[in-house]
């Protein structure tokens, strides 16, 4: 029989382990005590930092005396010059408004809310300083309102015609709107009615029995190409308040 060799054992090869992977640290949001603590510091790396920058002036400042006095001196021109400007702005505003006047084709050739404001710049170049157009949505009747030197308030409701008098006449529902709301609105001692145009016949009447008064085209004309006030043109004028 033939005879067995034993089997021979050689070394198990050794293989490289597989490298371990490293652990990544997790990472966590920051807590809110670490974001509270993130923002003191900011605020306070800021406090400081403007502290610095006011002391920093401050030294500026007092050492050099001569340029705080000249700022002094620049503001007090600056400011002197700005006062004497305005005075002369609003002295010839008021000579503007005394020259103030208008012929009728320019009137007629103005636009309704154009209109109420040349009635404003009338009463104001008649000495009611507070005149203002308010008229649009809203204003209950009213375009502009006034008072006057003696103290009166009127208002004024404003009725442009492109066309003139040979346009549409205003008729007794504009006078019924505005005498509805202008005494309990607005305290009113002159309710006025106004217009480039004409107004029908029953507005005379009614305009007398409400204390209304009416000025038409050929009193309009008469107001604004002169230099009487309209409490001079217009008839019963109430007179003016006790005390003024």
């Amino acid at each position: 029989m033939p005879t067995r060799h034993p089997r021979r054992r050689y070394p198990a090869s050794r293989r490289p382990r597989p490298a371990r992977r490293t652990s990544q640290r997790r990472r966590y949001p920051r807590s809110r005590r670490q974001r509270q603590r993130e923002h003191q510091v900011l605020v306070l790396g800021a406090g400081v930092l403007g502290i610095a920058a006011v002391w920093a002036a401050v030294a500026w400042l007092v050492t050099h005396v001569w340029a705080v006095i000249m700022l002094g001196a620049v503001a007090v021109v600056a400011a002197t010059w700005f006062i004497s400007q305005n005075r002369q702005r609003q002295a010839w505003n008021r000579v503007q408004q005394q020259a103030l006047r208008y012929e009728l084709p320019q009137l007629d050739a103005l636009g309704h809310r154009d209109f109420e404001y040349a009635v404003r710049d009338l009463m104001r170049r008649d000495g009611c300083t507070d005149a203002r157009q308010i008229g649009g949505a809203g204003d209950n009747g009213a375009d502009v309102l006034a008072t006057d030197p003696q103290g009166r308030t009127w208002v004024i409701q404003c009725k442009h015609r492109k066309a003139g008098d040979r346009g549409s006449a205003v008729g007794t529902p504009d006078l019924q709107r505005v005498n509805g709301t202008a005494r309990q609105l607005y305290g009113a001692d002159i309710v006025l009615v106004i217009t480039n145009g004409r107004f029908s016949n029953r507005c005379a009447p009614l305009a007398q029995q409400l204390h209304m008064h009416l000025a038409d085209r050929r009193m309009l004309a008469a107001w604004a190409a002169g230099s009487r006030p309209l409490w001079e043109l217009l008839p019963r004028i109430p007179t003016p308040r006790s005390g003024n």
